[in-house]
């Protein structure tokens, strides 16, 4: 089935981020004199809500201090992050076939708007997307749907018309939330068996057996 609208996640679905956070995360904790967790860990955490993965690597529970730890790691993603994210090779040929054939894109996220979008224009690529919705422009994060809904809204499509690609269960569960078609793409920590407990119309090794 063609769809009209393809939304995609980012971290581990369109670009591979883990050196910048894997870096920023072991920078921060080395400066506020937490034990550093190995490298699998904090991958681990990839794909949650930046509150979330914080409370899962600092193992702490306090709102104001978890909000404080995201600021203070904030200041090192703004140094190191986007040079250290690298798109994959089948995203951009993916991004243009789908623009050729007459279907439009965006970006449903956990990650900032701001540093996606840091990507997207060093790679000269924001034409492919019609926009991003990151993490400071919904209230709710995946598996919630509400990002998902309002690139619904701002697209003016049936759902039946939209397709939801994500690298994590989280995403599936965020389509299935929406009532929209999901595919997965086996380039982040998840693998096959995850993914066939819940509904899905793709599988995939990598974005290029999307169309």
């Amino acid at each position: 089935m063609a769809y009209k609208i393809y939304l995609f996640d980012f971290d581990y679905t369109l670009a591979n981020s883990e050196v910048g956070i894997v870096k920023c995360f072991k920078l921060l904790m080395q400066q506020e004199h937490y034990s550093i967790p190995s490298d699998e860990e904090i991958k681990r955490t990839i794909g949650m809500p930046m509150i979330e993965a914080i409370r899962v690597l600092f193992k702490e529970d306090d709102d104001a201090l978890l909000h404080e730890l995201r600021d203070k790691y904030t200041v090192f993603a703004d140094k190191f992050m986007t040079e250290n994210t690298k798109l994959y090779p089948q995203t951009i040929p993916a991004l243009k076939k789908i623009k050729e054939a007459g279907a439009k894109t965006a970006i449903i996220s956990s990650k900032t708007r701001r540093r996606i979008m840091q990507t997207l224009t060093r790679d000269k690529i924001t034409d492919l997307v019609e926009f991003v919705i990151g993490s400071e422009d919904v209230k709710s994060h995946k598996p919630s749907p509400e990002g998902i809904l309002m690139a619904i809204e701002r697209f003016k499509v049936a759902k039946s018309d939209v397709l939801y690609i994500g690298d994590n269960v989280i995403d599936g569960g965020a389509a299935q939330n929406a009532g929209v078609d999901f595919a997965a793409v086996l380039t982040g920590n998840n693998v096959r068996e995850d993914f066939v407990k819940m509904p899905y119309v793709k599988i995939m090794n990598s974005l290029d057996e999307l169309l």
